[in-house]
């Protein structure tokens, strides 16, 4: 079949500040719940606390999935498959079961202030796979974006003096951030699927793992209060968090998600100023001077070039935009939008875009 040459098009940019506003509002979700759990740590053990939190998000998604099976409406997004399940039991065993028992170990050899400025790399470390393991495309404007972002965490939450610590727990908190990037790279092959199915599995195995880790090292289960108050958090916090998160991994690719999730902290330290009264500080102005940039860098991002679209079949939600352009079998879903199994034509077109879904080409 030869292949279709299309006229330059210009897309929806809304589609792609979609993906953008998802990414934010997953930070802002993770970043606020921080300062509440650490109003939690006082009536339990922040291992215990971490289970308790997962299992909220897991519990909750799981309920809220079930309603909406049942629901009239629907959900339009498509379930996952059996192509996905090694992609999400690796994100799942990284992320979810590695990740948090390196920095368990790591916190409890290493002082705080070297852990803290340590954790910012998941960023760098989610972007460094994306572009350079799973190739996906960057240019200078988004690397230098990057790293404004990443130097602004570091900034907020550098302590005054750098304490070396034991280099073990170092090694074990970089660990841990590794895992957690290989989680979000990992979690982007399966982000075509339903995002409140794999953020609902994703938090059951990483609330179980940690409940269960938590009960061995002695930790005792907090009074009902405290655990339904630490189920809510991790409902919003890390549920519905994820839940965005894994929308923005389809709309605008892993590396540029991780970036704008790399807010979270300080979204934290604001709330930290405004509610709980904590000192506003020259870090943070600095802090947010330099995340201010960076996100200027990467919303004003502007990639387009003429690239092809090779033939292509998949299932995920979608409108019938520039990209799908297909005939519907019978008893394909009707209105949009909608998830059914449909092929995509080669073709060759120009239009500004992200590394999402339908553009993960070489450059």
């Amino acid at each position: 079949m030869p292949l279709e040459k299309a006229m330059p098009t210009k897309m929806n940019r809304a589609t792609s500040l979609t993906g953008v506003s998802f990414a934010i509002l997953a930070a802002a979700l993770f970043g606020a719940s921080t300062p509440f759990s650490k109003i939690l740590l006082g009536k339990t053990e922040p291992v215990m606390l971490a289970g308790l939190l997962y299992l909220g998000s897991g519990i909750g998604l799981t309920i809220w999935s079930r309603f909406r099976s049942h629901s009239k409406a629907g959900t339009g997004e498509a379930q996952l498959k059996r192509s996905d399940i090694s992609w999400l039991a690796g994100a799942i065993l990284a992320g979810g079961v590695i990740g948090p028992v390196l920095l368990m170990f790591g916190l409890a050899v290493t002082p705080a202030s070297s852990a803290s400025l340590l954790l910012n790399l998941e960023g760098v470390l989610t972007a460094v796979l994306a572009w350079f393991v799973f190739k996906e495309n960057f240019d200078r404007r988004i690397a230098l974006g990057m790293a404004a972002i990443t130097l602004g965490g570091l900034v907020l939450s550098w302590g005054g003096r750098l304490e070396v610590g034991v280099p073990w727990g170092a090694l074990a908190i970089t660990g841990a951030c590794l895992a957690w990037g290989i989680d979000n790279n990992l979690t982007r092959r399966v982000s075509a699927g339903d995002p409140v199915q794999i953020a609902a599995i994703k938090g059951l195995v990483a609330g179980a793992v940690n409940f269960t880790i938590a009960l061995a090292i002695g930790a005792h289960v907090p009074a009902f209060s405290t655990v339904t108050v630490a189920a809510l958090l991790g409902f919003f916090g890390y549920g519905v968090s994820l839940t965005l998160f894994v929308l923005a991994l389809r709309h605008i690719g892993t590396a540029r998600t991780g970036a704008y999730f790399s807010l979270a902290p300080f979204v934290g330290a604001l709330i930290s100023v405004l509610i709980l009264r904590d000192s506003l500080t020259l870090q943070f102005l600095i802090a947010a001077v330099l995340m201010g940039v960076g996100v200027w860098l990467h919303l004003t991002e502007r990639h387009a070039h003429e690239h092809r679209h090779d033939a292509l079949e998949h299932d995920h939600r979608h409108i019938h935009d520039d990209h799908h352009q297909h005939e519907h079998d019978e008893g394909a879903p009707l209105g949009e939008p909608h998830s059914h199994p449909h092929r995509h034509e080669r073709i060759v077109h120009s239009h500004h875009h992200y590394p999402d879904i339908h553009h993960r080409h070489a450059h």
